[in-house]
């Protein structure tokens, strides 16, 4: 993990965003305390943001909906879930 003070991230972002894409996680400073984390975009969001691209999906920012042609088999994950629990 990287860690950098705003003033060099303002002056050299094209880089540490370069190096976020490539899998790295930078700590933001300001005046020596940490203030922010910046991520690569997760596996999941991504997956939601094909979804919607496609069509198949609509997102306002709450819970996903609208999955079309999506059938799931089998019992609830709801009964999978409280049965591992035991």
């Amino acid at each position: 993990m990287i860690s950098v003070g705003v003033k060099e991230l303002k002056a050299k972002l094209s880089s540490y965003v370069g190096m976020v894409q490539k899998g790295e996680e930078v700590v933001v400073t300001d005046h020596g305390r940490e203030v922010a984390l910046v991520i690569p975009i997760s596996k999941e969001r991504q997956a939601v943001k094909s979804l919607m691209d496609s069509g198949k999906a609509k997102w306002s920012g709450g819970k996903p909906e609208g999955l079309k042609g999506v059938k799931v088999k089998g019992k609830p994950m709801s009964n999978t879930v409280l049965e591992e629990r035991r």
